[in-house]
């Protein structure tokens, strides 16, 4: 569900889905409002709540099995395991907050890099509330991955696709794991956006590793599909 901001409030909106409800207060109508709500009480524990250049994004559905924990799991494993071996910098699982006020946006990625130099220089820098607790990261990664389930196909390949490079994130990785074919994209920070990477054999070049990737399904001895992020 995406309800539009103004200077107005949402007027207390309630979204609805199944046992779940989730109520946004009126006083939220901008960036600002909207972090200061996240870092309440009142912020849900549960669900996906962004704020989208004027838009607050709700999605309350459980998270697929086998098309997206799945998926999710394996590029944690490979390019958390790069990044630590290699000493490049951190990787971060879902649940990452990410705020970047020239995109107007207050997101959880379904994965993101930040490179040790982007820390060091400001770039992105990990936000502590009163208590010292770090909820944010505010600025810009190298790297943001999504995964495509049902409910997020306009904010992953319309609304996303813009905001991340609006906010000057250098690689967009999508994937789709949905259907028979699967599809799997980095996307390169361009001038007027952002254009998809040339395949060499089914590898993709990724500039901010330093390394092509190929990702590649099989079915395991239960027929469920299994997923091998590959890397040269």
């Amino acid at each position: 569900m995406i309800q539009k901001a103004d200077s107005n409030g949402l007027t207390g909106t309630t979204v609805v889905s199944g046992e779940q409800v989730v109520s946004i207060p009126p006083w939220v109508h901008d960036l600002e409002t909207f972090r200061r709500w996240f870092v309440s009480d009142e912020f849900p524990k549960r669900g996906h709540i962004f704020y989208l250049c004027g838009e607050i994004w709700v999605d309350l559905s459980m998270e697929q099995l086998w098309y997206h924990n799945q998926v999710k799991g394996e590029f944690y494993g490979v390019l958390g395991g790069l990044a630590k071996a290699g000493k490049l910098g951190r990787f971060f699982p879902d649940g990452l907050r990410l705020i970047n006020i020239a995109a107007d946006l207050s997101c959880e990625p379904d994965g993101t890099f930040v490179m040790t130099s982007t820390l060091l220089t400001g770039r992105a820098r990990a936000v502590e509330d009163k208590l010292g607790s770090c909820l944010e990261l505010e600025g810009t990664p190298d790297m943001v991955l999504e995964i495509i389930s049902p409910s997020s196909v306009r904010k992953d390949t319309q609304t996303l696709h813009d905001l991340y490079w609006q906010a000057g994130i250098p690689e967009y990785w999508l994937v789709d794991a949905r259907g028979e074919t699967l599809q799997f994209d980095i996307f390169h920070h361009g001038a007027k956006g952002y254009a998809a990477t040339r395949r060499q054999g089914g590898w993709l070049k990724s500039k901010v590793f330093g390394k092509s990737f190929r990702l590649v399904r099989q079915s395991d001895a239960l027929r469920h599909p299994e997923y091998t992020l590959e890397v040269r």
